[in-house]
């Protein structure tokens, strides 16, 4: 999926000093107007933990990396915490969830690869299942340090969502600069 940028121990010290003021907060508020309490969530990339921590106070989450870096950092960190070993295209697991939540995550696929994630996503919510995902807004790709970021339109999400699920939100918010980000909430059909 990424190259190496997660799997060593420097670069996930440098991700976690980067994103260390930012949280999934106000996107975990939102999700809540759409998914009830205590229902049985996936987080597909909790990389830090940061936003896993906030997700655990409203529902029953299980975290998700593909990289064994993180994983070992959430194992020790929370050591009661359910978390698996996931790659976000594949989503191999025969666990069905009410909700799939990830920040920032899934601009890291290709459209293809994107497609194939959402196409599982919809096999292993349950019926009704939302999905709460955040993506940069922008054109085109670009690679940092080896990582892929695929920037991603309002109409493109909305397009690439529509054949599986709802979409029920979908908003803009800032991150960094006004409008960066894109939320969308979609229920599967």
């Amino acid at each position: 999926m990424n190259g190496e940028y997660y799997k060593t121990k420097e670069s996930v010290d440098e991700y976690i000093k980067l994103a260390e003021e930012y949280d999934g907060r106000a996107l975990i508020d939102k999700l809540r107007d759409f998914l009830p309490a205590n229902s049985y969530l996936l987080e597909i990339g909790s990389g830090p933990g940061t936003d896993w921590k906030i997700l655990n106070d409203f529902f029953n989450v299980v975290g998700s990396d593909y990289s064994a870096e993180f994983l070992k950092r959430l194992n020790a960190g929370a050591p009661k915490g359910d978390f698996l070993d996931l790659d976000a295209v594949t989503l191999t697991t025969r666990k069905k969830f009410d909700g799939i939540y990830s920040n920032k995550v899934l601009h890291h696929l290709t459209d293809i690869e994107l497609v194939a994630s959402i196409k599982r996503q919809c096999a292993i919510l349950n019926p009704g299942g939302v999905i709460c995902h955040s993506f940069w807004r922008g054109e085109g790709t670009e690679s940092y340090k080896g990582l892929f970021v695929n920037y991603h339109s309002n109409e493109g999400i909305e397009s690439l969502f529509a054949d599986y699920f709802a979409v029920v939100f979908l908003e803009n918010y800032k991150e960094f600069d006004d409008n960066d980000s894109i939320l969308i909430i979609g229920r599967k059909k």
